[in-house]
């Protein structure tokens, strides 16, 4: 008996499809996306870092942004292409745990942090008088700090909940990479308590920033309608918050799919397809929305590449 409950010391990725010629096709794919992921994301924070035009809380949050979505793709993504290329992929429990960890810890920070650049915007339309005093830097340090911070103590809670668990030597996980309810599928011990979790506060992390947005956004409509009278002026906040919207759709859709209740711990097919929308496409995307709908984005993208391509120009 002793044996049949003992920890096991590795799990196996069971990957997307056992289908070769799928498998070269997703590679390709999700290496492009990976790149675009970091090349992209990776050029925003170097254009808020050394452009003084973006030396502003609306960038400042974009940059953590994009700092955040390089490590939230890596997290999961080179582990995926791995299992593509040569099968199912073998991972330690150590290493399980530590991807569910940065997993959760990337996803839950994203989403507080979106509900924050909501806020920015709210404050910049609704009360741009006030604005540089309300989002002074300190004030937008210590939101960027409880943002990654929120996420942090998240994950742990899932790590460590799911660190006491037995698991009873089924070791194939029907995903590309450790989330908590293929975990839960393995396990022979109780997973009430980490159902819960899952249920309760993953629903609030997901929800509470969501529900932020909302109001952020219902408060800038009430504005636009009540304040502005002309009609171009009307549509002209809406086209600043353009981007922020588009990223939000593209995250939240997914995630509130996958992650809201009722949850019965159980992962599909369809799950391990939807986690993939947010964990490898809408990091990619990110950098793209924010570059084809903000000029000043463009703009500084345009100084920046010449500036490494013509490194003697002005």
């Amino acid at each position: 008996m002793l044996n049949e409950t003992q920890v096991i010391s590795e799990f196996i990725l069971l990957g997307l499809t056992d289908i070769q010629g799928l498998q070269h096709f997703f590679f390709i794919s999700f290496l492009l996306l990976y790149l675009t992921s970091l090349l992209g994301n990776g050029a925003i924070v170097t254009m808020v870092i050394t452009e003084p035009r973006l030396h502003t809380p609306m960038y400042f949050f974009l940059g953590n942004l994009s700092c955040l979505d390089i490590f939230y793709s890596t997290v999961t993504v080179p582990k995926m292409l791995a299992g593509f290329l040569f099968g199912h992929q073998p991972i330690s429990f150590g290493g399980c745990l530590a991807q569910l960890h940065f997993f959760h810890f990337l996803g839950s920070t994203e989403a507080v942090l979106l509900a924050t650049m909501a806020y920015d915007r709210y404050v910049a339309i609704c009360n741009p008088l006030r604005y540089a005093l309300v989002m002074s830097p300190r004030t937008c340090l210590l939101l960027a700090v409880a943002s990654w911070s929120t996420g942090f103590v998240h994950a742990m809670m899932h790590s460590v909940m799911t660190s006491q668990l037995s698991f009873c030597g089924h070791k194939h996980i029907h995903h590309v990479f450790c989330d908590i309810k293929p975990l839960l599928n393995l396990a022979c011990s109780s997973t009430s308590l980490n159902m819960t979790l899952l249920n309760v506060v993953t629903t609030a992390i997901v929800l509470g920033p969501f529900t932020l947005i909302v109001l952020s956004y219902l408060y800038i409509i009430s504005f636009a309608f009540r304040k502005v009278r002309s009609q171009e002026g009307r549509w002209k906040p809406f086209s600043t918050c353009a981007s922020h919207l588009t990223i939000v759709a593209l995250l939240y859709i997914p995630v509130l799919f996958n992650y809201t209740p009722p949850s019965s711990g159980s992962s599909s097919k369809r799950d391990v397809q939807v986690s993939l929308m947010y964990s490898a496409v809408t990091p990619a995307l990110n950098p793209l929305v924010y570059t084809l709908r903000n000029q000043e984005v463009r703009s500084a993208l345009k100084k920046t590449l010449g500036r490494k391509i013509f490194p003697g120009g002005k």
